[in-house]
């Protein structure tokens, strides 16, 4: 696999900001197929930053239903791979300089 499909895309939120400052971890929904030792490859080569530890889950898909005009419509979400990346004492990535 090619470093542009194994990360998809960096996942912001309140919680994952909160690990970014007290933990020094980012997050990224990742390639289902790939491993720890590809994510760390691929991040370090893109960011150029060193990594010191790569945790994956993957995240199930969840059940959501609405209320339409036609009725009730139900639906899945697509379940993900998520890679929480500690980086070395020192190192950042700037998510928003993109």
């Amino acid at each position: 696999m090619r470093l542009n499909e194994i990360i998809k895309y960096p996942i912001v939120t309140e919680k994952a900001n909160g690990l970014t400052e007290k933990f020094n971890r980012y997050q990224f929904a990742v390639d289902r197929r790939a491993n720890k030792l590809e994510i760390k490859k691929a991040i370090e080569e893109f960011y150029s930053v060193s990594i010191e530890n790569v945790n994956t889950c993957v995240m199930p898909g969840k059940f959501k239903s609405r209320y339409t005009k036609a009725g009730f419509l139900n639906g899945k979400t697509s379940a993900y791979k998520k890679a929480t990346v500690t980086l070395a004492e020192g190192e950042s990535i700037d998510l928003y300089a993109f």
